[in-house]
């Protein structure tokens, strides 16, 4: 049994972390925090838990109290300069799921994140957690960004038999990718029945792609008027035959990520609330070039599925322990 602090409970990250702890069979929550919700009962954040056998769930504290209660796990469900500014607890597994630390270069913040990073000499104690392409090591955790773990799960299996040059992601998320904080780009009146481009040949996710794969892509993210769920495009041209023989056998044994038969489309419907992952393989009879789509949870698989499943790596319990990994039938 571990023991867990998340800070940042009451964002989406932290409530989807929140849900998987309350549910693993050796994590014991120990402390919620939120600066906004500090000396308050956990069911000020949801009423739901206060019933439902959750009553003894603790008070929220603030987020430095819960970093520094010496629990066996933190999660960091803060935003990228809150947590960049934050120095580790002294013990203990640390994952964040910020930005805050996925790149050893303090100048990819500068030129990507919009911040001097506060605290360089650490950067190069994170290790970054994709369990399926970058295992995680350490006891400090970088979780992936949404879109480059969608991105990563679709080409690194095959990343050495397709052209680097020419390759483009075209990624579509739900609202909730954007966070909890309210802005003017999430309003309903401009989400709603409507697809939109954003941070067009900028996005903070495309060098973080880039550093995982050896090659620099094409990204696109667009918001979809949809909640949840996250589908990601990617267009490459084959230098091998196989590329679905490739992503079936690095996946053959993943109890997470699911390569679909031939012929079957990655559905958003099928993974929205689970922490599961599709993945479909097509060839472009006129071009001769594949399309591999990937399809996942953004809070999900693209953040607290995966920090659950980094921490379960770390201490040697059932990787899937406290993952959700079906969807309901409708």
């Amino acid at each position: 049994m571990a023991t867990v602090a998340i800070a940042g409970a009451s964002g989406y990250a932290g409530q989807e972390t929140l849900d998987r702890v309350l549910t693993h069979p050796a994590l014991e929550l120990y402390a919620l925090g939120s600066d906004s919700l500090a000396g308050q009962q956990a069911d000020a954040l949801d009423p739901r838990l206060g019933r439902n056998g959750w009553s003894r769930i603790p008070r929220f504290i603030t987020n430095d109290a819960a970093i520094s209660c010496g629990a066996d796990v933190v999660f960091l469900c803060l935003s990228h300069g809150e947590s960049a500014a934050l120095e580790p607890p002294a013990r203990g597994v640390v994952v964040d799921l910020s930005g805050a630390h996925r790149f050893a270069d303090e100048h990819v913040y500068e030129s990507w994140y919009g911040f001097e990073h506060p605290r360089p000499l650490g950067l190069g104690s994170w290790s970054y957690g994709l369990p399926e392409v970058s295992a995680p090591t350490g006891r400090l955790i970088a979780n992936p960004g949404c879109y480059a773990t969608a991105a990563l799960l679709a080409l690194a299996p095959i990343a050495d038999e397709i052209e680097h040059d020419g390759v483009v992601v075209d990624a579509k998320s739900g609202m909730t990718g954007a966070g909890r904080s309210p802005k003017a780009s999430s309003h309903a009146g401009v989400v709603l029945e409507n697809v939109t481009p954003y941070s067009v040949g900028e996005h903070h996710h495309a060098p973080e792609i880039a550093a995982h794969l050896g090659f620099p892509v094409t990204f696109v993210p667009h918001l979809l008027p949809v909640r949840r769920g996250l589908i990601a495009t990617c267009y490459v041209r084959s230098r091998g035959d196989d590329l679905r023989g490739l992503l079936e056998d690095h996946y053959a044994s993943s109890h997470v990520v699911t390569v679909l038969p031939e012929g079957v489309v990655p559905d958003l419907a099928r993974v929205q609330q689970t922490d599961g992952v599709e993945i479909g393989i097509f060839e472009d009879r006129l071009t001769g070039g594949f399309v591999v789509i990937c399809a996942l949870d953004n809070l999900g698989k693209g953040a607290a599925g995966q920090a659950v499943q980094n921490v379960n790596l770390l201490f040697g319990f059932d990787e899937t322990a406290g993952l959700r990994l079906s969807g309901v039938l409708v």
